[in-house]
């Protein structure tokens, strides 16, 4: 007789198992997108081949040449000027004293309590108008592209926020050691009267808040989008050097660390493909340094 042969269950392909975004090897997974090659060289290497793909197609249109480059490198070197010679507080007490010669209202905003106050208010408005304003006109009606596409889309931030919070509260720990030196307590904060009151200290924080995200639109936002196509991941070499420049005359080690802000910053920023993050960043870190320089001083606001 011929012996029965059990038939066997057809062993199914194992299924993958999702990993809890919580679990251990999760959080390995995600520390390794830290690794200089991943987070460094693979998102240049993207860069530079989104670059070649805009190359070609221009070629392949005749289109020739890509002009936005120097097009925003030369509008990036006039408002740099700009705010270097007229947007600086020393530039506002200057004119006020000018025009105070004639004006009676002018001499008494000189005179008063609040004439500190209004030389940043003019530092604030002019970053905002040069780093922002300027910028964002160049954008709609020259380069004719849709300002969301210059870092203000939301999208892909949350993937990477988590990276955000590790550059966070490192330097935090940072800004806690260097509190305790001289010339960092005698720097910040830049408005001199911040901790007057609160609401000069709330007032001058919600400037220098406008501030950073004018800075964040004009660096990573509206710079990497228009030179990346043209030269790919050197768009952030290209953007770090004057970004280290305008941190001349604030202490050596964060003119230094600028460099290494602004590599970081501007490759989460072609990561991600926006600035609020950086912004945030940026914002929290900034608070946090003229929090702690003032309670290394003269203490926080003791009246409203």
């Amino acid at each position: 007789m011929a012996s029965k042969r059990k038939r066997r269950r057809p062993v199914s392909p194992a299924q993958p198992m999702e990993t809890p975004t919580g679990s251990p090897s999760s959080w390995r997974a995600r520390l390794g997108e830290l690794h200089p090659r991943r987070f460094f060289v693979e998102t240049w290497d993207a860069a530079d081949r989104r670059s070649e793909e805009a190359r070609r197609a221009r070629r392949a249109q005749g289109l020739g040449p890509d002009w936005r480059p120097f097009a925003v490198l030369a509008l990036g070197a006039v408002v740099l000027t700009v705010l270097e010679y007229w947007g600086d507080s020393p530039t506002f007490v200057a004119l006020a004293r000018r025009w105070a010669a004639d004006d009676p209202e002018w001499r008494a905003i000189l005179e008063s309590r609040d004439a500190a106050f209004y030389s940043k208010l003019w530092w604030a408005a002019f970053r905002f108008g040069g780093y922002f304003v300027v910028p964002a006109l160049f954008v709609k009606f020259v380069l004719r592209e849709d300002l969301r596409d210059h870092g203000l889309r939301l999208s892909g931030v949350r993937d990477h926020l988590w990276i955000y919070g590790l550059a966070t509260a490192f330097v935090l720990v940072l800004v806690f050691v260097v509190s305790f030196d001289e010339s960092f307590q005698r720097k910040y904060p830049m408005y001199a009267f911040a901790g007057r009151s609160w609401s000069d200290l709330l007032a001058w924080e919600a400037m220098y808040a406008v501030q950073f995200f004018s800075l964040e639109f004009f660096f990573r936002g509206t710079w990497l989008k228009s030179l990346e196509p043209a030269m790919g991941g050197h768009a952030i070499s290209a953007m770090v050097v004057p970004y280290c420049m305008i941190h001349f005359g604030k202490p050596w080690p964060e003119t230094l660390a600028a460099i290494v802000a602004g590599l970081v910053l501007g490759t989460l920023a072609l990561k991600s493909r926006s600035i609020w993050a950086g912004f945030l960043v940026h914002v929290t870190v900034a608070v946090s340094m003229d929090l702690a320089a003032l309670m290394q001083t003269t203490g926080l606001p003791r009246a409203w």
